[in-house]
């Protein structure tokens, strides 16, 4: 018989709201998304079990939906299944029953958008989600209390735990990821209630000469002037998908996806479109700048809150390995 495997991968979907946190990766004396996650698996495995998530959000930036992998020691994965129980995690408290927090939950489940060409997982385990999200409500409430942060208790929810399909990786095989940027401008009106999740700008913007702009970065490219690069790192990343416009309500989305977005790149691909809607420049003004290949001052950033992680595409499972192995290989040390 062949060796198991010593560890069982695990595929995690979940949302967060990004507000109260320094971003998705760990970092040393601060909130993060990624340290909640793991500190709520821990809980439930009693192991330490490090994630690999398929896009790394900045300070400030909300997840509709993000996919992260966990390889779990089989030993604990074996452990937990074998006593299902209650669900309960020790310590934890149970997931939040009020109606609309559930309801929430739903309705981003429903709306995470294109995990297109497949699901990439095996079948749902809706009791190791409920645990997890158990442990959440620990980590994010009494936990953040315990460390003088304050409790944010919903701002992290799982909505589907899987094991994983053989060969899945959550970054290196997603296929693309897709972002939405919300602005209110005059037209849209500043209503508080927006205020967390869109740019306020003062003047109306022309929606039209930003569509036409943003349609000027499609394609293969380097987009090094709305990238801040990484050392060993490429900037060269396919647009695959691009549009602005405006809703009933006069909010208006900007929605990009790319095969994947280097450091700040939807912020500032944003930042310069709002300068095109606000008239300050021309509809070819983003193109010359990518064509420019110069990373400097005229490309001013977005702010963070806007920004919505909202979906990520993976191929057929039969197609996973090798679209991890491809893309390994063309970004390095991304």
């Amino acid at each position: 018989m062949p060796e198991q495997d010593p560890c069982v991968r695990l595929r995690i979907d979940l949302a967060y709201d990004g507000a109260p946190f320094r971003g998705w990766a760990r970092q040393p004396g601060l909130p993060s998304v990624q340290e909640a996650v793991e500190d709520a698996l821990c809980l439930v495995f009693r192991v330490r079990c490090p994630t690999v998530v398929a896009g790394r959000t900045d300070t400030g930036v909300h997840a509709r939906s993000q996919t992260v992998h966990v390889d779990v020691p089989r030993e604990a994965w074996e452990r937990v299944t074998r006593s299902r129980g209650t669900g309960r995690v020790a310590g934890a408290l149970p997931a939040s029953p009020d109606p609309a927090h559930a309801s929430a939950t739903a309705a981003t489940a429903a709306t995470t958008g294109p995990v297109a060409a497949s699901d990439a997982r095996g079948p749902v385990d809706p009791v190791l989600a409920r645990r997890l999200n158990g442990a959440l409500n620990r980590v994010l409430g009494k936990d953040r209390a315990d460390r003088g942060w304050e409790p944010v208790v919903g701002a992290v929810v799982v909505q589907s735990v899987a094991q994983a399909p053989p060969g899945f990786d959550a970054r290196f095989s997603a296929l693309s990821r897709a972002y939405r940027y919300r602005v209110a401008d005059a037209r849209t009106g500043h209503d508080p209630l927006t205020r967390t999740f869109s740019w306020w700008v003062d003047p109306q913007l022309d929606v039209a000469a930003m569509d036409g702009a943003v349609r000027e970065l499609l394609g293969l490219h380097d987009f090094l002037s709305y990238c801040k690069p990484r050392a060993g790192a490429t900037t060269v990343r396919e647009l695959q998908r691009a549009t602005v416009d405006r809703d009933e309500h006069g909010m208006i989305t900007v929605a990009l996806t790319a095969d994947a977005f280097c450091h700040h790149m939807v912020r500032s691909v944003v930042g310069a479109l709002v300068r095109v809607g606000e008239g300050r420049h021309g509809p070819s003004w983003p193109g010359e700048r990518l064509r420019a290949r110069t990373r400097d001052a005229a490309i001013v950033m977005a702010p963070a809150h806007g920004l919505v992680l909202d979906a990520v595409a993976y191929p057929d499972d039969a197609l996973l390995a090798e679209r991890a192995r491809v893309t390994r290989a063309r970004r390095g040390g991304d």
